[in-house]
């Protein structure tokens, strides 16, 4: 038996509502999709493994002081406020 972590994904309505009727044509779930995408993303990568990516980071100290107990909500707000107007 593997271990199971839950994750939040951000996924374009039109891209949700694709997967949701393949879904149900192939009786299986939104979820099976997903990993079986993603297990065939994992795999391709692996044939072409001389691809590394670099890494980057941002200095810092964590939260911003403005928001010390800022929830994901209000900091993904914060992230999206150009975009969202």
């Amino acid at each position: 038996m593997s271990a199971h972590m839950k994750t939040t994904v951000e996924i374009s309505d039109a891209v949700l509502t694709a997967a949701r009727e393949l879904a149900k044509r192939e009786q299986t779930t939104v979820k099976a999709l997903m990993e079986r995408g993603l297990r065939s993303e994992l795999a391709k990568a692996e044939q072409t493994s001389d691809f590394r990516l670099r890494r980057k980071s941002f200095g810092g100290k964590g939260l911003r002081k403005d928001n010390p107990e800022a929830r994901w909500d209000r900091l993904r707000e914060l992230a999206y406020k150009d975009e969202t107007g």
